[in-house]
């Protein structure tokens, strides 16, 4: 049964949202839901979507003529919303989960009249080092972090990292950890799979789910695998799950893949139920994200999904994952650009099956250690001053690179 309910509403607005697939997408749409749940009275703005792939929500949702994008056009579409509708947000929690409506945000906060009563952020990682990194951006995210009443992050190495680039964020960071799609809560009873989906043919299946794209790491695993023994070639197969990228990665790695001495299947953007039976199907999960350019890993809920589905989880040591990945617990993690060293850590998993069922059984319970309620409290309770967390440790221990500001 939902909490009591609360008098002061919040409005989530959001660039991503049901149907948009990915982590963010999952992160709004269940933090939403749990605050409904919670007793919230709560309202969703979101991009536009076709109406025949609405779901039943426990809140209200508005979907907005936006794309879904970051790009000046949504922007300024996104802006007019917010001023048509000031009165209301003066009167409201107003949470914003992600890069696109921050930046829309940044150019109306100087209008006192228009702030909202409350505004809670959320950043994930990437856009921490993209607006410190723009020299307009850089103090306008810096004037809004001192207007907001608290800014999340699902991992201290995100937290570690808001706090170097923008010291102003220390007392009122607070970490929501992120938790396992309300979807995936029970793993033990999906449907049979559908009969689209490749055959494993006795072979061992290495799974990779996630958007093609340089910073994911595919090209890592498939470069990885190609170093193994030849007699563990005739043993495995390579399945990627995930949309299409910009540019001309996607081609790039069917070009390599074409040349693999094993089969490597493309599966695209799958529907819930197909990922379902394709995690079943697996035997080990692989995304070797590593830091490309101004974009990192903050955590990747996908790691989560994975070990849920007990499966031993493969992975660079880089950014959040350590925090969703307990090395030699629930999976083996690796330096990136180490191939021989991710090669030897598939070559482990793939001889030895009691291994596998061991981290994935570890990984069952780690994934469900969080929930979506805990963090939708954090959020919305009202603002207390926060210990200042130090705001060097993780990121200098996990990518020292990021060891200057």
């Amino acid at each position: 049964m939902p909490e009591k309910s609360h008098a002061e509403p919040i409005i989530l607005i959001t660039h991503e949202f049901h149907p948009k697939r990915g982590g963010i997408a999952t992160f709004a749409e269940e933090i939403a839901c749990a605050a409904a749940r919670l007793g919230h009275d709560v309202e969703v703005w979101a991009q536009a979507a076709p109406s025949a792939q609405e779901k039943a929500w426990p809140f209200r949702i508005r979907r907005l003529a936006l794309k879904g994008t970051h790009d000046l056009g949504c922007q300024i579409r996104l802006g007019i919303e917010l001023i048509r509708e000031r009165r209301r947000l003066r009167h409201a929690t107003v949470y914003m989960p992600e890069p696109g409506p921050l930046l829309a945000m940044m150019y109306l906060q100087f209008i006192s009249s228009f702030r909202p009563r409350r505004l809670v952020l959320t950043v994930h990682g990437s856009e921490i080092l993209r607006f410190h990194h723009h020299p307009l951006i850089r103090p306008l995210t810096r004037r809004l972090i001192d207007h907001a009443s608290k800014v999340s992050v699902l991992t201290r190495f995100t937290r570690d990292l808001l706090c170097l680039r923008f010291p102003n964020a220390r007392r009122k960071t607070i970490l929501t950890p992120g938790a396992l799609r309300a979807d995936l809560s029970d793993t033990g009873h999906e449907p049979a799979p559908p009969s689209t989906l490749p055959s494993k043919n006795g072979r061992v299946v290495i799974l990779t789910v996630g958007r093609l794209h340089p910073r994911k790491g595919q090209h890592h695993t498939l470069r990885a695998l190609k170093l193994l023994p030849p007699e563990l070639h005739r043993k495995i197969e390579y399945w990627l799950v995930g949309t299409r990228g910009r540019g001309a990665f996607e081609k790039q790695l069917r070009a390599t893949a074409a040349h693999a001495p094993f089969p490597v299947h493309f599966l695209g953007n799958i529907s819930s139920r197909e990922l379902g039976a394709v995690y079943r199907r697996a035997d080990i999960f692989a995304m070797t994200s590593i830091n490309h350019g101004m974009s990192v890993e903050g955590f990747g809920l996908v790691y989560l999904e994975a070990s849920a589905h007990g499966l031993p989880v493969v992975a660079h040591h880089v950014g959040g994952v350590p925090e969703a990945v307990r090395d030699g617990v629930t999976g083996l993690l690796v330096p990136p650009d180490e191939p021989g060293r991710l090669a030897a850590a598939f070559e482990k998993l793939i001889r030895d099956p009691a291994l596998r069922r061991r981290l994935g059984d570890a990984g069952r319970g780690w994934a469900r250690r969080n929930t979506w309620d805990e963090a939708a409290r954090l959020l919305f309770s009202l603002p207390h001053a926060a210990p200042a967390p130090r705001a060097e440790s993780a990121v200098a221990a996990i990518d020292p690179a990021f060891g200057h500001a």
